[in-house]
């Protein structure tokens, strides 16, 4: 018996509003997912949780940047290494993890893993014996936690909402999360120049109280469940060697991992380009650094919304993003002034949230259910596994090249996964160029369905 399309899944499994010919529902606003009462609940949570973690990201960098180095980018690109390897090392077991386990008991342990080292980092910052040693040791924890964190948190939303919401609701998860960089590092540069560096980590420490009781407050049993089982797969069948094969088969996945790659190795390293930009050529303190990194999350603010208004994400977009995301940062890395630099950011985060929210749409709506954990395990590896290799290097570029240099090659990056893209869409989608007189036109075919590829 032939398998099931995710589409054809979405068909039946929905249980709502009426739905168009695709299977989704009518737009019904940007923040439809919201009427769900356990999306809301642990949205909230999330929330406050999001700007407690973007306070401690500005007040780490900024710790190894100006107080245990001498403005060392190199650094810097360690830290992120040690952070998000992780993602990477322990691949074999994260999505798995993801799929096999209770989400929601899974996320209960690692939040409050998280909170505990937020809190580890803060006394020891504190006391005053904090060396660059320790922020190395506290980022290896911190990511080898969060690499099995965040492929359960990303497929958890799936178990809070209708498939016809789960567009809707990972771009409101994308908003809320860049939202808190808007605010956080703002707020982080404020309180670190007020109080110091380590009263930074104690609240974040303390802003996991807010998602574990959002956790414990989800509705689990009632006529009608609302949180939704997690597909499980079978003991022993599958693991890390089956996400491959998945992928294997699925041309347009593999694009959106390959596009990844690139994207994440060479053009996701924020830290470095915002930190080395507001302290080596603009010459800024701490409030300073901290309002760079909220101008650029104004942009992902927006993108995210964007996002969120999509039905039906696309490839397309997502090889348009990654275009706009290396011109943003083309051009931030020659504007002569620290306002225009901060306005470029807006452009960039505007593109890096259109490329990162749409990957994981597109992904989450086109994989078997029980296959979610495994693949998504993989888009974050990829994607974030990519800067053990890629921030090291952007750090060696910009103390031997200059901080405008490292965000060239950012935008480098940018380029590059677009053109993955407009190979992808070339081959599967027919896209053409044409000229009528001097003007040009291009031309897209339909989209294939995900069992199109077999």
């Amino acid at each position: 018996m032939p398998r099931d399309s995710p589409r054809d899944e979405r068909r039946r499994s929905h249980d709502g509003p009426s739905t168009g010919d695709d299977g989704l529902a009518p737009s019904g606003g940007t923040f439809r997912a919201l009427r769900g009462f356990n999306y809301r609940t642990w949205a909230l949570g999330a929330a406050v949780s999001n700007i407690g973690t973007w306070m401690q990201r500005t007040a780490q960098d900024w710790v190894v940047l100006t107080q245990l180095t001498h403005n060392n980018a190199t650094a810097v690109g360690v830290v992120m290494a040690l952070q998000y390897g992780p993602q990477a090392l322990f691949l074999p077991w994260t999505g798995y993890a993801a799929d096999r386990f209770d989400r929601r008991k899974l996320l209960f342990v690692t939040q409050g893993a998280l909170g505990l080292l937020a809190l580890g980092l803060g006394l020891l910052t504190l006391s005053g014996l904090v060396q660059l040693w320790h922020v190395y040791v506290f980022a290896f924890l911190l990511g080898s936690v969060t690499a099995f964190d965040a492929p359960a948190r990303q497929t958890f939303v799936s178990d809070l909402v209708t498939e016809a919401d789960l567009p809707n609701a990972v771009g409101l998860n994308s908003t809320s999360f860049n939202a808190a960089r808007l605010v956080g590092p703002a707020v982080a540069g404020a309180l670190i120049a007020a109080i110091g560096s380590g009263w930074v980590f104690l609240l974040n420490a303390l802003s996991f109280v807010a998602v574990l009781g959002s956790l414990a407050r989800l509705r689990l049993r009632r006529k009608k469940p609302e949180l939704q089982k997690n597909a499980r797969p079978l003991r022993g069948a599958g693991g890390l060697a089956e996400g491959f094969r998945y992928v294997r088969g699925r041309p347009d996945l593999r694009a959106i991992l390959l596009l990844l790659v690139l994207f994440g190795t060479l053009g996701i390293n924020f830290p470095i380009f915002i930190s080395t930009m507001a302290v080596q050529v603009f010459h800024g303190g701490p409030g300073k650094f901290g309002l760079l990194t909220s101008m650029m999350a104004i942009g992902s603010v927006a993108g995210a919304l964007l996002s969120a208004r999509r039905t039906e994400p696309d490839i397309l977009v997502i090889t348009v993003g990654a275009l706009v995301f290396g011109g943003g940062l083309a051009l931030a890395a020659i504007m002569p002034s620290y306002t225009l630099f901060g306005l470029a950011l807006v452009l960039v985060g505007v593109a890096s949230q259109t490329v990162t929210t749409t990957c994981i749409s597109v992904v989450q709506l086109s994989t078997e259910t029980a296959m979610r954990g495994r693949v998504m395990a993989l888009l974050l590896a990829i994607t974030l596994g990519g800067t053990p290799l890629g921030a090291p290097f952007i750090g060696w570029v910009v103390d031997r090249l200059g901080a405008r240099w490292g965000v060239g090659v950012g935008a480098a990056g940018g380029f590059a996964a677009a053109l993955v893209g407009v190979a992808y869409l070339v081959k599967h989608r027919q896209l053409r160029l044409r000229f009528e007189g001097a003007l040009p036109r291009f031309s897209l075919g339909a989209r294939p369905s995900p069992t199109s590829y077999s």
